[in-house]
């Protein structure tokens, strides 16, 4: 019997971390097993044929989010054209459906929960020609829901390291990890909320899947254990390993700020910068919201330790808002979100709650009064305490976070907008209902299209004599991010520089063109006069110098000329 293990990525840098896990469970008792792995851009014949090529018996499919449309479709066309292949269906997205998708999808079977042990029961059996029999997450038409809980394992090292058994694509220089299953959390927006026993690989394990990545040097390791830090000493342990014994890897870890103690800060502060990033889930800093999604988290204990981390600033930190949660308003949301930039984090992301099937939130939407979309992937539409214009308010001001935040190209114009508003949320909403009126989230931009279209904000938004300020900084960040060409600069820019300053401008430029050239590398320049910076008062012109050299990007440097 050949079963092939497959799924559809978003992305094709993204590796599969639950096929490789459940080849190497099942081993050679199951049959010869196959993995292979798509995208969702891929056209649906093309998948098909390459599914077909393998000449299997059975597919097993993992379904998520982001793939379960395509993969439903997918499971359709195989049974039209190879009725004799038992489809298998796992994963978070199918572990709760009824009786009645047995109805509506050819599927022999689902696997429910985590799928190690119900998907070696099932494949054994068949492989061995008898019957498989339901229970303990495996799931046929005709029989009840499938209990999640008793297929979860003791003792994770009964899994074969799928990293050491070749299983695991290392070429895409990016790799999932996970070193402990389970959450001590039962945040009720969140599947981890079911299994709050966390389960941890040995120590010996992890250091040895761990070595064995970093001597590969993979680029990007991806740790996906829901709270990292559960246990303090555990982390530090392995913080030390990976210090120790890196040589060129980054990490990501889910973290639980609140948890990190004075021993594991101390030894954060010897973390090469870049090395780490950190996602830390603060999803709100209303107490009583988190008290609703049974969220116990300590929001000074949290915000002291993310400030003390951005003050070291060797720890790319990126942190996590919801939006939506039951008892928060909107303007509530605003006070989190305020609350959280002040925090200065490198990285920022808003998203609205998903009510996903199996959490206990969507068990309580009714009590509740939560409506939901009731297809993937199950956003919030509307709340008691939040209407469906606010939410999409919302993520109207998360998509403007991600591309001027999160770019990190207009650090000038953001303060120069907090200051004249109030606040940087405040500014936000402001430039939110600007962003809709004029559809500019239903268009593609570029960089430069982008600055031009807040550029026609700030004419929109700011009085003749109140708009120096943000348009200043509006080009400050853009001859920062950008080169900008003389002669043809955009419309934001005053270059109307004296005699004595383009006299000034010059000799700068003739001695920075003498280094670079010794050095072997290209120079081009570009000069403008600024008025009301907040750090440079009075009037000032700034050189902005694009250095480049051969294999390396361009690098922009800001001087002071006069």
């Amino acid at each position: 019997m050949r079963t092939l293990l497959t799924t559809l990525h978003s992305k094709y840098i993204h590796p599969s971390l639950a096929l490789p896990y459940l080849s190497a469970y099942c081993g050679q008792r199951c049959g010869e097993l196959l993995i292979r792995e798509f995208t969702v851009h891929e056209p649906k014949e093309n998948v098909l044929s390459r599914i077909l090529a393998c000449r299997p018996d059975v597919v097993a499919f993992s379904v998520y989010l982001w793939n379960r449309s395509q993969i439903l479709e997918l499971a359709a066309a195989l049974a039209t054209v190879r009725p004799e292949i038992r489809l298998v269906l796992g994963g978070p997205e199918v572990s709760f459906e009824g009786p009645d998708f047995f109805r509506r999808h050819p599927v022999a079977a689902l696997i429910c929960g985590e799928g190690e042990l119900p998907l070696q029961r099932l494949l054994a059996a068949w492989q061995r020609g008898e019957p498989a029999t339901a229970g303990q997450g495996v799931r046929f038409a005709e029989t009840d829901e499938a209990d999640v809980s008793t297929c979860l394992l003791d003792d994770l090292d009964r899994i074969p390291s799928p990293f050491a058994a070749g299983l695991v694509d290392l070429s895409r220089g990016f790799v999932y990890y996970e070193t402990s299953r389970g959450c001590p959390y039962d945040c009720s927006f969140c599947m981890s909320a079911l299994d709050s026993r966390v389960r941890s690989f040995s120590m010996a394990r992890i250091k040895s899947d761990l070595g064995l990545l970093m001597a590969r040097r993979v680029g990007q390791i991806k740790l996906v254990d829901r709270t990292f830090n559960y246990h303090g000493p555990r982390s530090r342990e392995i913080f030390r390993y990976i210090l120790e014994h890196n040589r060129s890897s980054r990490f990501h870890f889910e973290i639980g700020a609140h948890l990190l103690d004075e021993q594991t800060l101390e030894l954060l502060d010897s973390v090469p910068k870049g090395m780490f990033q950190f996602e830390i889930g603060v999803q709100s800093t209303l107490p009583e919201t988190l008290r609703k999604v049974g969220r116990p988290v300590s929001i000074e204990r949290l915000t002291e330790n993310v400030a003390r981390l951005r003050r070291s600033d060797r720890i790319d930190l990126h942190l996590d808002l919801i939006a939506g949660l039951p008892g928060e308003t909107y303007r509530q949301f605003l006070q989190s979100l305020e609350r959280t930039v002040k925090l200065n984090p490198h990285q920022l992301q808003i998203e609205p709650v998903k009510i996903l099937p199996g959490a206990p939130l969507r068990e309580q939407a009714g009590r509740l009064r939560l409506r939901f979309d009731p297809n993937p992937p199950y956003g919030i539409l509307e709340t008691p305490d939040l209407g469906y214009e606010q939410l999409e308010s919302l993520r109207g001001i998360g998509r403007l976070v991600d591309l001027l935040w999160n770019s990190g190209k207009f650090p000038h114009l953001l303060a120069a907008l907090a200051d004249a508003a109030g606040s940087l949320a405040a500014a936000l909403q402001k430039l939110e209902g600007y962003w809709r009126r004029q559809g500019l989230f239903d268009q593609p931009q570029s960089l430069r299209g982008l600055f031009a279209a807040l550029h026609g904000y700030l004419l929109e938004a700011f009085p003749d004599r109140q708009r120096s300020v943000p348009r200043e900084a509006l080009a400050r960040d853009f001859a920062r991010s950008e080169r900008v060409v003389p002669n043809s600069a955009p419309d934001f820019f005053d270059t109307e520089l004296s005699i004595d300053e383009r006299r000034s401008v010059a000799l700068r430029v003739r001695d920075e063109v003498a280094a670079i050239r010794a050095r072997g590398g290209k120079l081009q320049h570009f000069a403008a006069v600024f008025h009301q910076l907040p750090d440079l008062p009075g009037r000032t012109v700034l050189l902005f110098l694009y250095l480049s050299g051969s294999g390396e990007r361009m690098r922009v440097r800001e001087v002071r000329v006069a």
